[in-house]
């Protein structure tokens, strides 16, 4: 068996426990904020208050709703069409219908679960903020709003976020197992990404080896490859072969049980010239700085700036392409940002990407990513660290 080979897969799924205390958490934080209820409508949050798992997310025709009442268990508001999935999971509550219904797609429902709240004038949150979308067609919500008069909303994007941010120690293992997984798919790089190989190929070579290593899937697979480096790191792959001298570069967001790992690795193809060591090396130190600062209690801008004073050694733009890194989770890329604008205070068990870049030469970039979960006594290294001279390969 080939030793890179992930093991000991952690058991798929949590216990009812883990759901309780999460909306023990939630609850807690809505009294304080005078919240009467969550109204929660995209899958992220469904899923994180009750475990329903499914890719029919991927269809926007229905609608799904999840509520989250002052005490007790949450209540599901979804299309009968989940039904049997949802019913294993902890919720009791759970209310269906025939979707799609252009006419009535759940609002009935949701109208007559809400109606005590809005009788009372009490408040309703709902996630308004950044990253956040209303899953749910505007002239639903319209309706919705206009049949509960009386109802306040509120605002619930920080809460609902700040809770996601600090990871359990059972989403933690599910990280670090496709953390894992993704490792091993990076180590079997160097035997299909050699000269002559078209890039698309090396995409494909490679969602094969993640998925033989265990992934449940690799819907997020990005990079680039070109002559010193690579200007280009977000469109489709070409069909180009890779040559001698190219910087090859892989970001891939593997997926398993719901969970995902998000990380990159660069190469350079037969030989390197010095700029792209240069880069390379700057990068790989910027790194170890975000790793270092990643402590409870410093902020996510002074991640940002740790790597930054690095980048500056060779790109005085201080590599700031937005942010350095982000949190990761259920979602590829969730709150916060390592960025000036993001004062959010670390605590421990977030799980975060450590993400510098740089630009240099005639419009080349690199880009580095280390995913880590902080600890009290520093950052735990979830992905197998890379190396830190570019590796030559093909």
């Amino acid at each position: 068996m080939n030793p890179s080979l992930p093991r000991n897969a952690p058991e798929r799924g949590f216990d009812e426990a883990e759901f309780a205390v999460r909306t023990a958490r939630t609850q807690r934080q809505m009294s304080l904020a005078g919240i009467a209820g969550l109204l929660l409508m995209s899958e992220p949050e469904v899923r994180y208050f009750s475990g329903f798992q499914t890719l029919f997310w991927q269809s926007p025709t229905r609608p799904w709703f999840l509520f989250v009442p002052a005490t007790g268990k949450p209540v599901a508001v979804i299309p009968e069409i989940g039904a049997a999935l949802m019913r294993r999971s902890w919720l009791d509550d759970i209310r269906t219908w025939s979707a799609p219904a252009p006419d009535d797609d759940g609002i009935s429902l949701l109208a007559d679960l809400l109606r005590p709240l809005a009788r009372d004038g009490a408040t309703l949150g709902v996630m308004k903020g950044h990253e956040t979308h209303l899953r749910m067609p505007l002239g639903d919500w319209e309706r919705l709003t206009a049949l509960l008069p009386g109802l306040e909303i509120a605002d619930a994007t920080t809460l609902v976020q700040g809770l996601r941010m600090v990871k359990s120690e059972a989403e933690i293992d599910k990280l670090r197992h496709i953390c894992t997984i993704g490792s091993a798919a990076f180590d079997a790089v160097p035997e299909f990404a050699v000269a002559g190989q078209p890039l698309d190929d090396v995409f494909r070579a490679f969602r094969r080896a993640a998925i033989g290593f265990g992934a449940d899937d690799t819907p997020y697979l990005v990079g680039g490859a070109d002559q010193g480096g690579y200007a280009d790191v977000i469109s489709p792959p070409t069909s180009r072969p890779l040559q001698p001298g190219d910087v090859l570069m892989l970001d891939t967001g593997c997926v398993w049980d719901g969970y995902f790992c998000d990380f990159d690795r660069n190469w350079a193809i037969g030989r390197a010239d010095e700029t792209a060591r240069q880069a390379y090396d700057v990068l790989w130190r910027a790194t170890e700085a975000g790793i270092a600062a990643a402590r409870p209690g410093n902020s996510c801008r002074d991640l940002f700036i740790a790597m930054s004073e690095v980048i500056a050694e060779m790109d005085d733009s201080g590599g700031d392409v937005g942010r350095l890194g982000h949190g990761l989770g259920m979602q590829l890329t969730e709150q916060p940002s390592h960025a000036m604008f993001d004062r959010t205070e670390l605590a421990e068990n977030m799980v975060l990407t450590i993400e510098p870049s740089l630009s240099y030469g005639d419009g080349l970039m690199m880009v580095h990513e280390e995913n880590i979960v902080v600890r009290e006594d520093g950052a735990e290294l979830l992905t197998r660290r890379a190396p830190p001279e570019l590796p030559l390969i093909g």
